[in-house]
């Protein structure tokens, strides 16, 4: 007697691979459903899977890999000063009207409004116009030259102008010796790094300039001659353990920033400097009312460990990932200084009251910096607060950061993440591993309005454009195998 056969009869068990269309006929029939994530290596173009191929498992990729995360793990990012003024830092802000920004390089008809504003603010800031109909046209008739801040050894947060009056961090990496820059956090509200460019907006940036940057220079300066800086890292480190990404969350690494202020600022002599204590009273209370404050310090601390991890022959570790609210670009370390771009995505997210998602910015900030360092969304499992201003749940940052472990070399030893029982953070995002893979790297950022001036309207997450890291990959197959 033949056995009986019940497979159109009982309720379906069915694992699907890849495409989801499958899954909710399935579900509807009472069916039990498991979805694998799954695409054809190469991002389904045989030519790049071919390329990809010929560089998995090449010795020369391994072996620069081994190094670039080496570097990263071992980096020891120290702040050491502030330069009173970014053109005494880099002679061409002296002697041209060059204004840095955030991103790949991007023309003046091709950027988003955020950008727009802000440019027009650093020209009123700057004094080189009086209106901003005046500021306007200088920059659309080619009159300001613009600069990536990455080309600068420096990083931006959204915007990320820098111009020659602004005030910059410096911060040098103790085990390589290169130096990085930033400029200094504005905090909530009317930004010029959202685009702001008003009376107020320019009014504070000038208190930068005769408050908070002495006073942060005092304080600095005050722990160099004793230590040789503060070490960034470290702030960093403690900060995954009290719930911070360390990025889009400085909640934890902004109060353990103020401790390491404190005693310092207590200790400066006011009667041999220019620094009075009004000017610390207001400096602490500035700081104490912005959160976010440590971010630029967070930005420029992974800008000086990644270039120390850059010009590596061969290794495919991505060192850079930076948006100018028109593309996303790349920048890998066996590759130079060249860009590998696509169009930006938009963040998803949570939005604030009277805002949506029609209202947001393409992505756009140096601030993924902060990921490639393995921070941010590598991260993301260390920061649950998190996950309810970016709209997800804790299991969602817990799976981010699981998957992250799919397209990085190894794990750095020196950020411990919590909920995933203290493993290290994923370090060192692989070209090869992200087109093999699908899985894009995941970026918590926050979310600008499309126009100028409104400033952060939401929270969220976004995904690095695959096509970006598809035109790394290819050039790295014609320079690596030829």
């Amino acid at each position: 007697m033949m056995p009986s056969n019940n497979l159109l009869t009982q309720i379906p068990a069915v694992l699907n691979i890849g495409i989801d269309g499958f899954n909710q006929s399935v579900v509807a029939h009472g069916g039990a459903l498991k979805n694998l994530q799954w695409q054809p290596p190469g991002n389904a173009d045989p030519v790049v899977a071919w390329q990809l191929a010929q560089l998995m498992q090449d010795p020369r990729i391994e072996s620069a890999n081994a190094e670039a995360t080496k570097r990263i793990i071992n980096a020891r990012p120290m702040w050491e000063d502030i330069s009173l003024r970014a053109d005494g830092v880099w002679p061409e802000l002296k002697n041209t009207r060059l204004l840095l920004h955030a991103g790949p390089p991007v023309a003046w008809q091709d950027m988003c409004g955020p950008m727009h504003g802000a440019m027009i603010g650093a020209v009123l800031y700057e004094g080189w116009a009086d209106t901003v109909e005046k500021a306007r046209k200088m920059l659309s008739q080619g009159e300001i030259e613009f600069g990536q801040c990455h080309d600068f050894d420096a990083v931006g947060p959204m915007t990320g102008i820098i111009s020659a009056s602004m005030p910059l961090i410096k911060v040098r990496e103790a085990s390589h010796g290169n130096s990085a820059y930033t400029n200094i956090n504005e905090g909530i509200g009317r930004c010029l790094r959202f685009g702001a460019n008003g009376p107020d907006v320019i009014q504070k940036l000038k208190w930068f300039e005769s408050v908070l940057a002495p006073v942060l220079k005092a304080a600095v300066l005050h722990n160099a001659d004793k230590t040789g800086g503060i070490d960034l890292k470290v702030i960093q480190s403690q900060a995954l353990l009290m719930g911070d990404e360390v990025h889009s969350r400085n909640a934890a690494s902004t109060a353990l920033f103020f401790m390491q202020l404190a005693v310092p600022l207590a200790a400066v002599d006011t009667t041999k400097t220019t620094v009075t204590q009004d000017h610390i009273r207001q400096t602490l209370d500035f700081l104490s009312k912005n959160s976010q404050f440590f971010l630029n310090f967070s930005m420029v601390s992974c800008k000086a460990i990644m270039d120390a991890a850059h010009n590596i022959p061969f290794s495919t570790v991505v060192t850079a990932m930076a948006r100018n609210g028109t593309e996303t670009g790349l920048r890998v370390s066996g590759m130079g200084q060249e860009w590998f771009t696509a169009k930006s995505a938009l963040p998803t997210g949570l939005f604030f009251p009277g805002f949506k998602q029609e209202d947001a910015c393409p992505d756009i900030g140096d601030s993924a910096i902060t990921e490639t360092a393995g921070f941010g969304g590598c991260s993301f499992a260390a920061s649950p607060a998190l996950t309810l201003l970016a709209g997800g749940t804790v299991g969602d940052a817990v799976r981010y950061s699981k998957e992250m472990y799919e397209i990085t070399v190894t794990k750095n030893p020196a950020l411990s993440l919590p909920a995933l029982d203290f493993a290290g953070a994923p370090c060192g995002i692989d070209v090869r591993k992200v087109v093999d893979t699908g899985i894009r790297p995941l970026v918590t950022t926050g979310i600008a309005h499309k126009e100028a001036g409104i400033g952060q309207i939401g929270a969220g997450v976004v995904r690095v454009p695959m096509d970006a890291y598809v035109k790394a990959l290819s050039a790295i197959a014609t320079k690596f195998l030829n």
